[in-house]
Protein backbone atom coordinates (compact mmCIF):
# COMPACT_ATOMS: atom_id res chain seq x y z
CA UNK A 1 0.00 0.00 0.00
CA UNK A 2 1.35 3.40 -0.87
CA UNK A 3 2.08 6.06 1.87
CA UNK A 4 -0.47 8.59 -0.08
CA UNK A 5 -3.61 5.94 0.06
CA UNK A 6 -2.27 4.82 3.40
CA UNK A 7 -2.62 8.19 4.71
CA UNK A 8 -6.08 8.68 3.05
CA UNK A 9 -7.47 5.58 4.40
CA UNK A 10 -6.26 6.54 7.88
CA UNK A 11 -8.15 9.94 7.75
CA UNK A 12 -10.92 8.69 5.89
CA UNK A 13 -10.88 11.25 3.40
CA UNK A 14 -13.76 10.34 0.33
CA UNK A 15 -13.49 11.50 -3.35
CA UNK A 16 -15.73 10.41 -5.65
CA UNK A 17 -17.28 12.11 -8.81
CA UNK A 18 -20.13 14.38 -8.33
CA UNK A 19 -22.58 13.65 -10.11
CA UNK A 20 -25.30 16.44 -8.72
CA UNK A 21 -22.50 19.05 -9.28
CA UNK A 22 -19.84 18.18 -12.05
CA UNK A 23 -18.24 15.65 -13.52
CA UNK A 24 -14.89 17.70 -12.62
CA UNK A 25 -15.94 17.98 -9.08
CA UNK A 26 -14.26 15.44 -6.28
CA UNK A 27 -16.14 15.13 -2.70
CA UNK A 28 -12.89 15.97 -0.04
CA UNK A 29 -13.58 14.93 3.29
CA UNK A 30 -11.57 16.60 6.37
CA UNK A 31 -11.90 14.97 9.67
CA UNK A 32 -11.46 16.73 12.83
CA UNK A 33 -8.11 16.87 14.13
CA UNK A 34 -6.42 16.13 10.56
CA UNK A 35 -3.03 17.54 10.13
CA UNK A 36 -2.17 20.04 7.20
CA UNK A 37 0.53 17.16 5.92
CA UNK A 38 -2.80 14.17 5.78
CA UNK A 39 -5.35 16.95 4.19
CA UNK A 40 -1.99 17.77 1.57
CA UNK A 41 -0.89 13.69 1.05
CA UNK A 42 -4.98 13.14 0.63
CA UNK A 43 -5.86 15.80 -1.84
CA UNK A 44 -2.57 14.72 -4.43
CA UNK A 45 -3.55 11.22 -3.82
CA UNK A 46 -7.24 12.08 -5.07
CA UNK A 47 -5.43 14.52 -8.45
CA UNK A 48 -7.32 17.64 -6.65
CA UNK A 49 -3.65 19.18 -6.45
CA UNK A 50 -0.50 18.04 -7.94
CA UNK A 51 1.67 18.13 -5.79
CA UNK A 52 1.16 17.56 -1.44
CA UNK A 53 4.34 19.84 -0.75
CA UNK A 54 3.42 22.41 -2.77
CA UNK A 55 -0.10 22.56 -1.15
CA UNK A 56 1.63 22.70 2.22
CA UNK A 57 3.98 25.38 1.26
CA UNK A 58 1.70 27.30 0.00
CA UNK A 59 -0.51 27.38 3.26
CA UNK A 60 2.21 27.73 5.43
CA UNK A 61 2.89 30.74 2.93
CA UNK A 62 0.17 32.58 3.32
CA UNK A 63 -0.59 31.64 7.23
CA UNK A 64 -3.48 29.64 6.57
CA UNK A 65 -1.23 26.04 7.51
CA UNK A 66 -3.74 25.72 10.23
CA UNK A 67 -7.42 27.41 9.36
CA UNK A 68 -8.32 24.26 7.18
CA UNK A 69 -11.98 23.51 8.16
CA UNK A 70 -13.26 19.86 8.97
CA UNK A 71 -16.08 19.31 6.60
CA UNK A 72 -17.12 17.47 3.48
CA UNK A 73 -16.51 19.84 0.37
CA UNK A 74 -16.91 20.25 -3.28
CA UNK A 75 -13.78 20.88 -5.02
CA UNK A 76 -12.89 21.55 -8.32
CA UNK A 77 -10.27 18.80 -9.72
CA UNK A 78 -8.48 21.44 -11.72
CA UNK A 79 -8.50 24.49 -9.34
CA UNK A 80 -5.48 26.09 -8.48
CA UNK A 81 -3.98 25.12 -5.24
CA UNK A 82 -5.35 29.34 -4.29
CA UNK A 83 -8.89 27.79 -5.18
CA UNK A 84 -8.51 24.62 -3.34
CA UNK A 85 -7.22 26.14 0.45
CA UNK A 86 -9.55 29.07 0.12
CA UNK A 87 -12.75 26.52 -0.21
CA UNK A 88 -11.06 24.42 2.77
CA UNK A 89 -10.71 27.52 4.66
CA UNK A 90 -14.21 28.81 4.11
CA UNK A 91 -15.87 26.30 6.21
CA UNK A 92 -18.55 26.03 3.42
CA UNK A 93 -19.26 22.61 2.91
CA UNK A 94 -20.69 20.62 0.17
CA UNK A 95 -24.48 20.42 0.18
CA UNK A 96 -26.46 17.76 -1.23
CA UNK A 97 -30.43 18.52 -2.32
CA UNK A 98 -33.06 16.81 -0.67
CA UNK A 99 -37.29 17.38 -1.72
CA UNK A 100 -40.05 16.55 0.17
CA UNK A 101 -43.41 16.16 -1.54
CA UNK A 102 -46.20 17.63 0.78
CA UNK A 103 -48.36 15.41 2.47
CA UNK A 104 -46.25 12.19 2.99
CA UNK A 105 -46.23 10.15 6.37
CA UNK A 106 -43.22 10.60 8.65
CA UNK A 107 -42.20 6.72 7.73
CA UNK A 108 -42.34 7.57 3.74
CA UNK A 109 -40.30 11.08 4.79
CA UNK A 110 -37.51 8.53 6.43
CA UNK A 111 -37.79 6.87 3.23
CA UNK A 112 -37.16 10.08 1.06
CA UNK A 113 -34.13 11.03 3.20
CA UNK A 114 -32.54 7.80 3.01
CA UNK A 115 -33.28 7.32 -0.71
CA UNK A 116 -31.90 10.95 -1.16
CA UNK A 117 -29.37 11.46 1.54
CA UNK A 118 -28.19 7.57 2.40
CA UNK A 119 -29.18 8.30 6.30
CA UNK A 120 -30.61 5.29 7.51
CA UNK A 121 -34.38 6.02 7.76
CA UNK A 122 -34.50 4.24 10.90
CA UNK A 123 -31.90 6.76 12.25
CA UNK A 124 -34.76 9.42 10.86
CA UNK A 125 -38.25 7.98 12.51
CA UNK A 126 -35.92 8.11 15.73
CA UNK A 127 -34.53 11.11 15.49
CA UNK A 128 -38.48 12.56 15.07
CA UNK A 129 -40.01 10.51 18.03
CA UNK A 130 -37.06 11.88 20.56
CA UNK A 131 -38.87 13.53 23.42
CA UNK A 132 -35.77 15.67 23.95
CA UNK A 133 -35.51 17.02 20.36
CA UNK A 134 -39.26 17.98 20.40
CA UNK A 135 -38.47 19.86 23.91
CA UNK A 136 -35.86 21.57 22.05
CA UNK A 137 -37.58 22.42 18.84
CA UNK A 138 -40.50 23.32 21.24
CA UNK A 139 -43.20 21.23 19.75
CA UNK A 140 -45.90 19.57 22.22
CA UNK A 141 -46.55 17.09 20.02
CA UNK A 142 -45.93 13.44 21.01
CA UNK A 143 -43.72 13.17 17.90
CA UNK A 144 -42.56 15.93 15.34
CA UNK A 145 -44.60 14.69 12.64
CA UNK A 146 -46.72 16.98 10.80
CA UNK A 147 -43.58 19.38 11.62
CA UNK A 148 -41.37 18.33 9.10
CA UNK A 149 -41.88 21.02 6.22
CA UNK A 150 -42.80 19.86 3.04
CA UNK A 151 -40.10 21.62 0.51
CA UNK A 152 -36.69 21.43 -0.81
CA UNK A 153 -33.44 21.55 1.13
CA UNK A 154 -29.48 22.63 1.01
CA UNK A 155 -28.24 20.07 3.50
CA UNK A 156 -24.72 19.41 4.30
CA UNK A 157 -22.95 16.32 3.41
CA UNK A 158 -22.64 14.46 6.63
CA UNK A 159 -25.63 15.40 7.81
CA UNK A 160 -27.17 13.79 11.07
CA UNK A 161 -30.99 12.50 10.97
CA UNK A 162 -31.46 14.97 13.92
CA UNK A 163 -29.78 17.23 11.88
CA UNK A 164 -31.84 17.02 8.74
CA UNK A 165 -34.93 16.66 11.25
CA UNK A 166 -34.07 19.77 13.32
CA UNK A 167 -33.23 21.71 9.82
CA UNK A 168 -37.10 20.24 8.53
CA UNK A 169 -38.76 21.46 11.96
CA UNK A 170 -37.03 24.94 11.62
CA UNK A 171 -38.43 25.73 8.10
CA UNK A 172 -42.38 25.25 9.67
CA UNK A 173 -41.62 27.33 12.35
CA UNK A 174 -40.34 30.09 10.19
CA UNK A 175 -43.61 29.92 8.60
CA UNK A 176 -45.72 29.60 11.05
CA UNK A 177 -47.61 33.13 10.70
CA UNK A 178 -47.56 34.65 14.01
CA UNK A 179 -51.52 35.87 13.32
CA UNK A 180 -52.53 32.00 13.84
CA UNK A 181 -51.72 32.00 17.33
CA UNK A 182 -55.00 34.66 18.03
CA UNK A 183 -56.97 32.58 15.41
CA UNK A 184 -56.31 29.24 17.22
CA UNK A 185 -57.45 30.80 20.69
CA UNK A 186 -60.70 31.87 18.45
CA UNK A 187 -61.15 28.38 17.17
CA UNK A 188 -60.55 26.32 20.41
CA UNK A 189 -57.39 24.90 19.02
CA UNK A 190 -54.25 23.82 20.16
CA UNK A 191 -51.51 24.05 17.54
CA UNK A 192 -50.77 20.00 17.69
CA UNK A 193 -54.82 20.22 16.72
CA UNK A 194 -54.47 22.61 14.20
CA UNK A 195 -51.43 20.82 12.10
CA UNK A 196 -53.62 17.48 12.67
CA UNK A 197 -56.50 18.82 10.85
CA UNK A 198 -54.12 20.26 8.10
CA UNK A 199 -52.67 16.93 7.53
CA UNK A 200 -56.01 14.98 7.43
CA UNK A 201 -56.91 18.09 4.22
CA UNK A 202 -53.82 18.04 2.56
CA UNK A 203 -54.72 14.04 2.26
CA UNK A 204 -58.20 15.28 1.08
CA UNK A 205 -57.67 17.29 -1.27
CA UNK A 206 -56.18 17.03 -4.83
CA UNK A 207 -57.79 20.36 -6.21
CA UNK A 208 -56.45 23.03 -4.25
CA UNK A 209 -59.69 25.79 -4.37
CA UNK A 210 -61.76 22.53 -2.63
CA UNK A 211 -58.99 23.29 0.35
CA UNK A 212 -61.23 25.49 2.35
CA UNK A 213 -64.45 23.85 1.89
CA UNK A 214 -63.12 20.60 2.75
CA UNK A 215 -61.77 22.50 6.19
CA UNK A 216 -65.35 23.92 6.70
CA UNK A 217 -66.80 20.79 6.45
CA UNK A 218 -64.29 18.98 9.34
CA UNK A 219 -65.16 22.04 11.41
CA UNK A 220 -68.47 22.18 11.09
CA UNK A 221 -68.99 18.33 11.58
CA UNK A 222 -66.83 19.56 14.80
CA UNK A 223 -68.77 22.05 16.20
CA UNK A 224 -71.79 19.45 16.36
CA UNK A 225 -69.88 16.81 17.56
CA UNK A 226 -70.09 14.55 14.19
CA UNK A 227 -67.05 12.05 13.59
CA UNK A 228 -64.77 13.45 10.96
CA UNK A 229 -64.91 10.04 8.84
CA UNK A 230 -61.81 10.94 6.80
CA UNK A 231 -60.31 8.44 4.57
CA UNK A 232 -56.61 9.68 4.71
CA UNK A 233 -56.56 8.51 8.40
CA UNK A 234 -57.53 5.02 7.56
CA UNK A 235 -55.28 4.87 5.11
CA UNK A 236 -52.42 6.39 7.62
CA UNK A 237 -54.00 3.42 10.42
CA UNK A 238 -52.91 0.97 7.36
CA UNK A 239 -50.05 2.08 7.29
CA UNK A 240 -49.87 1.92 3.54
CA UNK A 241 -51.85 4.16 0.64
CA UNK A 242 -53.92 1.89 -0.98
CA UNK A 243 -57.95 1.74 -2.65
CA UNK A 244 -59.64 1.40 0.97
CA UNK A 245 -62.29 -1.34 1.13
CA UNK A 246 -65.34 -1.55 3.44
CA UNK A 247 -63.60 -3.99 5.76
CA UNK A 248 -60.61 -1.03 6.26
CA UNK A 249 -63.19 1.22 7.52
CA UNK A 250 -63.65 -1.17 10.80
CA UNK A 251 -59.75 -0.52 11.42
CA UNK A 252 -59.23 -0.70 15.18
CA UNK A 253 -56.69 2.30 15.40
CA UNK A 254 -57.10 6.30 17.21
CA UNK A 255 -55.99 7.36 14.12
CA UNK A 256 -59.62 6.14 12.34
CA UNK A 257 -61.75 8.96 12.16
CA UNK A 258 -65.06 6.25 11.50
CA UNK A 259 -64.26 4.97 15.01
CA UNK A 260 -63.13 7.48 17.22
CA UNK A 261 -64.98 11.22 18.17
CA UNK A 262 -62.87 14.21 17.03
CA UNK A 263 -59.44 14.69 15.99
CA UNK A 264 -56.90 12.24 16.27
CA UNK A 265 -54.28 12.12 18.48
CA UNK A 266 -51.45 13.62 15.88
CA UNK A 267 -50.74 14.28 12.40
CA UNK A 268 -50.92 11.73 9.56
CA UNK A 269 -48.40 13.44 7.14
CA UNK A 270 -47.07 16.94 6.69
CA UNK A 271 -49.05 19.78 5.73
CA UNK A 272 -48.20 22.22 3.42
CA UNK A 273 -48.72 26.38 4.67
CA UNK A 274 -51.64 26.80 2.08
CA UNK A 275 -53.60 23.35 4.16
CA UNK A 276 -52.49 25.16 7.09
CA UNK A 277 -54.11 28.16 6.43
CA UNK A 278 -57.06 26.10 5.25
CA UNK A 279 -57.48 24.83 8.75
CA UNK A 280 -57.49 27.88 10.50
CA UNK A 281 -59.07 29.84 7.72
CA UNK A 282 -62.46 27.74 6.49
CA UNK A 283 -64.85 28.84 4.42
CA UNK A 284 -68.17 29.46 5.95
CA UNK A 285 -70.13 27.31 4.41
CA UNK A 286 -73.32 24.70 5.20
CA UNK A 287 -72.03 21.60 4.17
CA UNK A 288 -71.36 18.40 6.40
CA UNK A 289 -70.58 15.92 3.44
CA UNK A 290 -68.29 15.58 0.39
CA UNK A 291 -67.13 12.88 -2.13
CA UNK A 292 -64.65 13.36 -4.82
CA UNK A 293 -65.36 12.99 -8.03
CA UNK A 294 -62.74 11.14 -10.22
CA UNK A 295 -61.05 14.05 -11.30
CA UNK A 296 -60.16 15.17 -8.28
CA UNK A 297 -62.65 17.52 -7.64
CA UNK A 298 -65.26 17.44 -4.76
CA UNK A 299 -69.04 17.95 -4.85
CA UNK A 300 -70.42 19.19 -1.45
CA UNK A 301 -73.65 18.42 0.32
CA UNK A 302 -75.88 19.69 3.21
CA UNK A 303 -77.77 16.51 4.04
CA UNK A 304 -77.24 13.18 4.12
CA UNK A 305 -79.75 12.39 1.64
CA UNK A 306 -78.28 14.78 -0.50
CA UNK A 307 -74.92 13.09 0.06
CA UNK A 308 -75.93 9.69 -0.94
CA UNK A 309 -77.34 10.86 -4.46
CA UNK A 310 -74.40 12.87 -4.87
CA UNK A 311 -72.35 9.15 -4.13
CA UNK A 312 -75.28 7.33 -6.95
CA UNK A 313 -74.12 9.96 -9.41
CA UNK A 314 -70.44 10.23 -8.98
CA UNK A 315 -70.26 6.09 -9.26
CA UNK A 316 -72.37 6.46 -12.07
CA UNK A 317 -69.76 8.34 -13.98
CA UNK A 318 -67.87 7.10 -16.86
CA UNK A 319 -65.43 5.35 -15.70
CA UNK A 320 -61.69 7.05 -14.80
CA UNK A 321 -58.32 6.22 -13.77
CA UNK A 322 -59.01 6.92 -10.24
CA UNK A 323 -62.31 5.58 -8.04
CA UNK A 324 -63.94 8.17 -6.20
CA UNK A 325 -62.90 8.30 -2.88
CA UNK A 326 -65.71 8.81 0.26
CA UNK A 327 -65.01 11.01 2.89
CA UNK A 328 -67.78 11.19 4.70
CA UNK A 329 -70.07 7.94 4.53
CA UNK A 330 -73.17 8.91 7.01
Amino acid sequence: MSTRLGVALLFGLVACVDAPSTIDTVTVTVPRGATLRAVAESLASQDVVESASLFRFYATLKGQGRAVQAGTYDVPRNASIGTVLSILVAGRPAERRLTIAEGLTLVEIGGAIEAQLGIPAESVLAAARDDSLGRVLRVRGATLEGYLYPSSYLVPVGASARDVVRQMVVEFQRRWNPAWDARLKALGLSPDELVTLASIIEGEVRYPPDRRYVSSVYHNRLALGMRLQADPTVIYALGRRRRLFERDYQTRSPYNTYRIDGLPPGPIGSPSDKSLEAAIYPARSPFLYFVARPDGKHVFSRTYAEHLRTIREVRSAPPARREPTEASRR
